[in-house]
């Protein structure tokens, strides 16, 4: 008989013997498989501890272990435990349907790692202050990536102007009618996706076309693209793939080129030579590059859990992983960098468990999971990511995490991305979100919930965005969220909360803003409702309502060390109990023809409004109180506390 092992608590005991020493079934046996760096995969997995003989022990790879645990008997829990150390994965690790009730879960206390790529080895010197080591795949066009980790950093890519971006000269006037409009009034040609005319004073005929590539930057996402031809009399780049946007679209003309060899100005540098088949590397003071620990990626996802239509993947736990190190293709990555896959790629999966994760410089995705049904996503941290940290739609909860320092490659990627409809709703709580491109939370679909998050430094590179943007929805509730400390930088601007096209019905209850010039913004919005929310800012203060109707303003507090302006006061219907503060004295209503200012009033007390002194006392703690005399009392505006937003400790 096949010796099978149980788990309890922490002992291994033969089930033979447990059958008859323990009132306890054969199949309510949990099999076990262990894995360990220093296993082997001809060794059954069964024991933790490698025998002295060299007869068992532990497994050497997770793809062995889930082939082995397809094979036990039904109705068994099956758990995979991973032995503290790190894991090479060079083809992703799938799980399907037939993988039904199985946990992989790190030992208890153990740090495991697993990595979806492989170490470079054999750096030499390259000139003065760079390394570099040789990579024949790269130059026989079997392998390509974009980004590189070193002593368990994210590094930047070599770049274009050091600082900042350029700007380049290329046009397109064509109106943007909306997303609810159809997109552009007109369909960009190939030509005006693919061609990009630069000023003659930024790049040259040094350029090396098969090596750079570019980041043209739109207003709320970009593209990145190669370059197939440089040319130097005309001053054109012809892209190797199209944009999501033209270059100039949005009246946007910003861009930076990477990886070629000009641009490694500072130490911490790489650029991947494609033409001679190295990567080259410029090392931070003191380190030395042939010690520290080099990986680049191979792989897409490290693990990828897959049901089909009417076949979902089930009852699947992934539990106190380091998932590190996952590549991209070189495509325009669209709205929110959606078009890239996670580390962590789960789809058709109904009562899936991802807990503890920690996800970490990869390219792409930290998690991508769609068509979920009652799916958790809990505990996990996730940072230093190419595109969005969590991306997701379905019925699912999204609880607990800690996503930061998103985008790194795409900045359009969203830390928290998710969704769905026809009654798959998914909750978002509890989350701390900082240090992101752009958009911190983004939600469309009917009836979710997002409540309880801590956001802040959110959308520092692109624009058009927010703390929360929820849109094409309806239902949906914002409650109980902490935002502050969002600088807008320009274009289409920056906001807290932020409800456009086709959101509807939605409620903004019980929310915080703190130094957040824009805390409210509506755009194409309808009979939402602003409910007992307070926002402060230093300077001037803005909430817009471009294009929106219906709009209920009840029992709010704005307070502003600069003017308060309301552009379309006329799209709010109903305002109850509302307390304004300027502390410049000046409140105005803008007028707005074709989102462009048409005029100014200004807006005095009364019809909703009390523009009187809040004497609020509190707030930057997220605990808001007000003086025993303030006002807020008399209208019935309740103190908030959102000190506790944000992960909750267990």
């Amino acid at each position: 008989m096949r010796a099978i092992v149980l788990r309890t608590t922490h002992l291994v005991i033969p089930v033979v013997w447990l059958a008859l020493h323990h009132p306890v079934s054969f199949a309510q046996a949990e099999a076990v498989l262990f894995v360990s760096p220093r296993g082997n995969d001809s060794w059954s997995g069964r024991v933790a501890v490698p025998a002295e003989d060299g007869s068992v022990g532990p497994l050497a790879s997770l793809i062995k272990a889930v082939e082995l645990s397809r094979q036990q008997a039904a109705g068994q829990t099956r758990r995979i435990e991973l032995q503290e150390g790190e894991y090479y994965v060079n083809q992703p690790v799938d799980l399907g349907p037939k993988d039904a009730g199985l946990t992989i879960e790190a030992s208890e206390g153990a740090e495991v790692v697993l990595y979806g790529g492989r170490r470079i080895i054999g750096w030499r010197r390259d000139g003065e202050k760079l390394w570099a080591a040789d990579l024949p795949d790269v130059k026989e066009g079997k392998w390509d990536f974009r980004m590189l980790a070193i002593a368990d950093r994210l590094c930047p890519r070599a770049r274009l102007p050091k600082e900042g971006t350029f700007t380049h000269l290329s046009e397109f006037k064509v109106p943007w009618m909306s997303t609810t409009g159809g997109g552009w009034k007109r369909k960009p040609t190939t030509e005006e996706l693919t061609t990009m005319k630069y000023r003659p004073e930024d790049l040259g005929p040094w350029l090396e076309v098969n090596n750079a590539e570019v980041t043209v930057y739109h207003m709320w996402d970009e593209s990145v693209v190669g370059i197939s031809r440089n040319d130097t009399e005309n001053h054109v780049l012809t892209f190797s793939n199209p944009g999501g946007h033209p270059p100039g679209a949005f009246g946007v003309k910003k861009y930076v080129v990477w990886n070629t060899r000009e641009g490694l100005t500072q130490p911490g540098q790489w650029y991947l030579d494609r033409t001679a088949g190295k990567i080259v590397y410029w090392p931070l003071p003191d380190e030395d590059v042939t010690a520290v620990m080099s990986i680049a990626p191979t792989v897409e996802s490290i693990l990828r859990i897959r049901g089909q239509e009417g076949t979902a993947v089930r009852d699947v736990t992934i539990r106190g992983l380091t998932l590190a190190v996952a590549n991209t293709p070189l495509v325009a990555g669209g709205f929110g960098a959606g078009k890239f896959p996670g580390a962590v790629d789960l789809t058709h999966a109904e009562n899936c468990r991802l807990v503890d994760l920690e996800i970490k410089n990869v390219g792409g995705q930290g998690i991508r999971a769609w068509k979920l049904k009652s799916c958790v996503i809990d505990g996990c941290h996730v940072h230093d990511t190419g595109a969005c940290g969590l991306k997701f739609s379905g019925e699912c909860t999204v609880r607990n995490n800690h996503v930061h320092h998103v985008g790194r490659i795409y900045p359009s990627g969203i830390a928290v991305w998710g969704g769905g409809r026809d009654g798959q709703t998914c909750h978002i709580e509890h989350n701390t979100i900082h240090d992101t491109p752009y958009t911190a939370i983004a939600c469309g679909g009917d009836d979710h919930r997002i409540e309880h998050n801590r956001i802040f430094r959110a959308m520092q590179v692109l624009h058009d965005g927010g703390g929360i943007y929820i849109t094409f929805c309806k239902r949906v509730v914002l409650r109980g969220n902490y935002i502050h400390d969002i600088v807008d930088t320009g274009g289409y601007g920056a906001s807290a909360y932020y409800l456009d096209e086709q959101a509807e019905d939605c409620l903004v209850e019980d929310n915080l803003s703190v130094r957040v010039a824009r805390p409210s913004h509506n755009h194409m919005a309808r009979k939402n409702t602003l409910r007992n929310n307070v926002f402060v800012c230093d300077g001037d203060a803005t909430m817009t309502f471009p294009r929106s109707s219906d709009y209920r303003l009840e029992k709010n507090v704005i307070v502003a060390g600069g003017r308060i302006r309301i552009t379309r006061p006329e799209a709010i219907s109903e305002a109850v109990g509302n307390i304004a503060l300027s502390k410049s004295g000046k409140i105005e209503g803008v007028k707005l023809e074709a989102y462009r200012q048409a005029g100014t009033q200004p807006i005095e007390s009364g019809g909703g409004w009390l523009l009187a002194d809040p004497k609020l006392v509190e707030y930057e703690s997220g605990k808001v109180r007000f003086a025993a005399d303030s006002p807020a009392g008399e209208l019935g505006i309740k103190s908030i506390d959102v000190s506790g937003a944000g992960c909750v400790k267990e």
